[in-house]
C-alpha cells in the first residue's frame, strides 16, 4: 500500500513523459598525416594556409639507415711506402667509405730545390763548404722541413744554425737566378727579394738575449733613461715642428676671431693678431713620436691616429669638422684603406695643407673685416666703441652733481643713529610712571 491507495487515486493519474533520446554523435575519424594534438586543436578544420603539401602526407618515410663500425684497412697518400694500417670505420648500409685517408690533407711538405753536379760546379762551389756537406744539408732540409734547430742537431759536422741557414738560402738563391731566363722573372721571389743576412740575424739574437737576461733593476734603469730622453726630445723641437706650432697658433687665433660676438666691429683694439691671442705652446708631435718609439711595436694606423690627434689638439672643433668635410668633398677617406708608410705621410701632409688653407681663409676674412671697420668709422675714435646717441634736449643741458644732497642725507642719517640712549624720541609718547618709579 502506498499514498495513492490511501487517497484513492489511480496509479496512472499523471501523464507519463518519456525522455527524448539524444541523437548519436557522428564519430569523425582522424585523417592520416596529422598528429592527435594538432587535430584536437584545430577540430578537423583545414588551416587557411597549407603547412605541408598533400603529396608529402602520402609519401612514405625513408627506411632507417643501418650503421655499423668495422675494422678495415687503409692506406695514406702522405706515405710513400704504401704502408697498410687498420682503423675503425663507420659503414652505412654495408657500404664502406672510399677515397684517401681523411688526415692525409694535413701533410704539408716544402719543395726543396734540387741541383745537379754541373750546376754545383758552375754556380755553387764554395771553399768553406764541400759538396758532401751541401748534399747532407739539403737532404736534412727536405727531411725535417727546414727546421734548422733539428738540422743543426743532426748535422755531422759542427755548424751553427746561422751557417746552415746561410748556406741553404745562398744555394737556393743562386739556383733560382741561374735557371731563370731573366732576372726580372724571379725578382719577386721571397728568397731572391729578401736575401738572408747572417750578421743581422746574429745581432738580433744577441740583442734578444741581452733583453731577456736583464734584471729588474736594469729594466727600471732603462725606463728612467727613456723618460729622460722623452723630456729632452720635447725640449729640443726641430724647426719643422716649430713651424707647425706657429701654424696651429695662427689657426687658433683666427678661430678666436671667428667666435667673436656677432655685430661687434673688429678693430686692432679688440681683435689682436693671432700670434698675440694664442700663447706659444709646445707642439705635441715630438712627444707623440717619442711615445711611439717607447712602444717598440705598434700599428701604423695607431700611429696615424695619434699624429692626427696631435695636429688637431690645438685646433677648435669647428676647424676639425671643416677639415673632415673638405676631405670628404675631395673624395678622400678619413682613414686610409691601405695605411702604408707613404700613404700615411701623404695623408698627414694633405691634412696640414687643408689646415693651412682654412687658416689663410680666416686671415683674409679678418683683414677684410678690419678694413671695413676703418672705412665705416672715423679715424679719431675707436671703431669698436659704440656711437652715443645725442638727444636735442641734452646738448645745452648742464650737468649738476648730486653729491651735496647725497652727502646731507647721509649726515642726517648718521646724526639720527648717534642719538643719546637716554634722549626721548620725537615720534614716541612719554612713558607712564609706575609706582616703582616714585
Amino acid at each position: 500500500m502506498d499514498a495513492k491507495d490511501i487517497l484513492g487515486l489511480p496509479k496512472n493519474s499523471f501523464p507519463h513523459h518519456e525522455k527524448k533520446s539524444r541523437p548519436p554523435k557522428e564519430s569523425q575519424r582522424k585523417p592520416d598525416g596529422i598528429s592527435r594534438e594538432v587535430y584536437a586543436l584545430t577540430g578537423g578544420l583545414a588551416p587557411l594556409m597549407p603547412a605541408i603539401e598533400a603529396s608529402q602526407l602520402k609519401k612514405k618515410s625513408p627506411p632507417l639507415e643501418k650503421i655499423t663500425w668495422q675494422w678495415l684497412p687503409f692506406t695514406s697518400s702522405a706515405r710513400k711506402d704504401n704502408l697498410q694500417l687498420y682503423h675503425w670505420v663507420r659503414v652505412v648500409n654495408g657500404v664502406p667509405p672510399t677515397g684517401d685517408y681523411s688526415f692525409a690533407k694535413y701533410n704539408k711538405s716544402i719543395d726543396v730545390i734540387k741541383y745537379t753536379d754541373e750546376e754545383y760546379d758552375k754556380y755553387l762551389a764554395d771553399p768553406m763548404w764541400t759538396k758532401e756537406e751541401t748534399d747532407q744539408l739539403f737532404d736534412l732540409c727536405e727531411r725535417f722541413d727546414l727546421r734548422f734547430i733539428l738540422i743543426a742537431d743532426r748535422f755531422p759536422s759542427s755548424r751553427t744554425v746561422e751557417e746552415l741557414k746561410d748556406r741553404y738560402y745562398s744555394v737556393s738563391r743562386a739556383i733560382l737566378i741561374a735557371r731563370a731566363p731573366s732576372s726580372g722573372d724571379v725578382a719577386t721571389h721571397p728568397i731572391v727579394k729578401e736575401p738572408y743576412n747572417v750578421s743581422q740575424e746574429m745581432e738580433r739574437k744577441r740583442a734578444l738575449s741581452m733583453v731577456l737576461s736583464q734584471t729588474r733593476q736594469q729594466e727600471r734603469r732603462d725606463e728612467e733613461v727613456l723618460v729622460q730622453a722623452k723630456r729632452i726630445a720635447e725640449k729640443r723641437l726641430p724647426p719643422k715642428v716649430a713651424q707647425e706650432s706657429q701654424l696651429v697658433a695662427s689657426n687658433a687665433g683666427a678661430e678666436a676671431t671667428e667666435r667673436a660676438v656677432p655685430g661687434e666691429t673688429l678693430s686692432p683694439s679688440n681683435a689682436q693678431l693671432p700670434s698675440m691671442i694664442v700663447p706659444s705652446t709646445v707642439s705635441d708631435n715630438a712627444s707623440t713620436l717619442a711615445s711611439l718609439r717607447m712602444l717598440r711595436v705598434y700599428l701604423r694606423t695607431y700611429a696615424l691616429e695619434q699624429m692626427v690627434q696631435a695636429a688637431n689638439s690645438s685646433a677648435g672643433l669647428r676647424t676639425i669638422k671643416r677639415v673632415e668635410q673638405t676631405l670628404q668633398d675631395l673624395g678622400v677617406n678619413l682613414k686610409p684603406r691601405v695605411p702604408t708608410k707613404a700613404v700615411c705621410a701623404e695623408h698627414l701632409e694633405l691634412r696640414k695643407e687643408i689646415l693651412t688653407w682654412l687658416n689663410l681663409q680666416k686671415q683674409v676674412q679678418y683683414k677684410e673685416a678690419e678694413g671695413s671697420s676703418f672705412r665705416d668709422g672715423s679715424y679719431g675714435e675707436t671703431p669698436g666703441t659704440p656711437k652715443h646717441l645725442h638727444r636735442g634736449g641734452d646738448q645745452d643741458r648742464t650737468f649738476v652733481p648730486d653729491s651735496m644732497n647725497f652727502g646731507v642725507e647721509r649726515v642726517g642719517k648718521k646724526d639720527q643713529k648717534r642719538k643719546a640712549p637716554g634722549a626721548p624720541s620725537a615720534n614716541k609718547r612719554p612713558r607712564k610712571l609706575k609706582a616703582s618709579d616714585l
